[in-house]
């Protein structure tokens, strides 16, 4: 199967840090933001089973997904993620270009860009489907090592 190119994150320089991602949340503001990331990144490292990874400094990642530029480029980003932005709670590998619309449907108040899914509050959202969101990303996208 061809994964799709992850979103380009700007800085193609962003890579993994040996940084503590739950020190990293516990300083975001303000608390309702920092509480619904806390909340999805426990979802995640439950689905996932793994442990998350700093990228950069504001990115939090799970596992690994290899992917090649259209320049012929070899790169690496996490398979599904979380950020804690100033507008929304940002999670990555969730949708690629229109994928998962039938679950997107169901999901609640969300807004999404190439790769990202925008969530302003966690309780604008069904739980359920969040996790299951997370679930088939995991599945589709993660490369075991």
């Amino acid at each position: 199967m061809t994964l799709p190119t992850p979103p380009d994150h700007g800085d193609r320089s962003t890579k993994p840090t040996h940084d503590d991602v739950d020190a990293y949340l516990a300083s975001v503001e303000p608390a309702a933001r920092r509480e619904d990331a806390q909340e999805v990144l426990r979802v995640m490292r439950e689905v996932t089973g793994a442990e998350p990874v700093l990228w950069g400094t504001s990115m939090v990642g799970f596992g690994r997904q290899p992917y090649t530029t259209a320049d012929g480029k070899e790169r690496e980003w996490f398979a599904v993620g979380l950020a804690p932005r100033k507008a929304a709670l940002t999670l990555y590998g969730l949708t690629y270009y229109g994928s998962n619309e039938d679950l997107l449907g169901r999901l609640g108040k969300h807004t999404t860009g190439k790769g990202c899914l925008y969530i302003k509050r966690l309780s604008d959202v069904d739980d359920s489907v969040l996790r299951e969101l997370i679930e088939k990303a995991w599945a589709e996208n993660h490369t075991p090592a």
